[in-house]
């Protein structure tokens, strides 16, 4: 735990260390927020969201990308290090199958989140719309289901734990239900990162939740890679925090909420890790609702979505959302790893 604890310091130290000159290399490239234009989930323009945050207009965004470039880097020190010294590498599955997983979802949805951020700021459209919402979900999807289809064919795994009710051999079936879980993850994050320091501060409560449950089942290389992630993360949110200086953007919501799905995956507790991370769920379930009813019903079935954003409509300060969801996203953490450990 010492060593966890030294690499986890040893990550925010890099980080914190990089993400200045990060920020002024943002800048340099205007790869900032626009003065005007936002997409809802299905990718319309929402003029309410423009009005609650026309302050943040010039923003730099592009957080996450520091955070997958360092992590990667340090993991692979890190790991070469321990193998030289001859450290005991303890893992649940097999130790490359692992690593290949982790850093494949880590990384191809960040590529996919950098191609929206991309094209949002230097594309043809004045707006915040990026690709389209179909062509994002059609790729997070094959995505998911290529890494459901790794998890199950090449590392046998097919079960997930059920507090109460047991671990369940799902067979099959496990292919589509992780790529339904990893996508829903990847957009739920993504969904939540309206708010400065909203989705990093409950990504750091899901991570630390995460640490525990990987250091019980003595798995080092998901441990070493949710410190170091988790590291970064904290760099990230000191300068993320209210009144932001970056913001974590689409290459960093859509890798982080899948990588979170994958890590819960490979530890056999998404049930928990749900639970953990339910203010994430809360808000992909109320713009899903939305969607649904702008769809298929011609009618808004909420007020506003995601939630956060219906809570600043009817006047709830940033700061007072975001610190509530702190303490709620707390509460959550530790229900999740009081089922977890049933």
């Amino acid at each position: 735990m010492n060593n966890l604890l030294g690499f986890l310091l040893f990550s925010f130290t890099i980080n914190a260390a990089l993400i200045v000159p990060f920020i002024n290399v943002l800048y340099d490239l205007k790869f900032q927020r626009p003065g005007r234009g936002s997409a809802d989930f299905m990718g319309t323009i929402n003029s309410i969201f423009n009005k609650l945050h026309k302050k943040k207009a010039g923003t730099p965004v592009g957080g996450g990308l520091l955070i997958i470039i360092t992590t990667t880097i340090l993991f692979t020190l890190v790991m070469g290090m321990l193998k030289l010294v001859g450290a005991d590498i303890q893992s649940v599955y097999n130790y490359r199958q692992e690593i290949n997983v982790i850093f494949a979802t880590f990384i191809l949805y960040g590529l996919l989140g950098l191609y929206d951020d991309i094209i949002k700021f230097f594309g043809k459209s004045s707006h915040l719309i990026g690709i389209s919402w179909r062509f994002k979900f059609i790729v997070q999807l094959v995505i998911g289901l290529g890494i459901g289809w790794y998890l199950y064919y090449n590392m046998g795994i097919s079960i997930i734990n059920i507090p109460y009710f047991g671990v369940i051999d799902l067979g099959w079936v496990f292919v589509p239900l992780s790529a339904f879980i990893i996508t829903a993850f990847s957009n739920a994050v993504n969904v939540t990162d309206g708010l400065d320091g909203l989705a990093g501060g409950l990504l750091m409560i899901s991570l630390f939740a995460l640490i525990i449950l990987a250091t019980s089942i003595l798995d080092t290389p998901i441990t070493l890679f949710i410190a170091l992630w988790l590291g970064g993360i904290l760099a990230f949110l000191y300068f993320n925090t209210f009144p932001a200086r970056i913001t974590m953007g689409d290459v960093g919501a859509l890798s982080f909420g899948a990588t979170l799905a994958v890590t819960g995956l490979l530890l056999g507790k998404i049930v928990a890790v749900t639970i953990i991370g339910s203010i994430f769920v809360l808000e992909i379930v109320t713009s899903g609702l939305q969607m649904f009813g702008k769809k298929f019903l011609g009618r808004r079935l909420l007020p506003l979505s995601p939630f956060h954003l219906w809570l600043q409509s009817i006047g709830w300060e940033e700061t007072k959302i975001v610190q509530r969801s702190w303490l709620a996203g707390i509460i959550l953490a530790l229900f999740g790893l009081w089922l977890a450990f049933l």
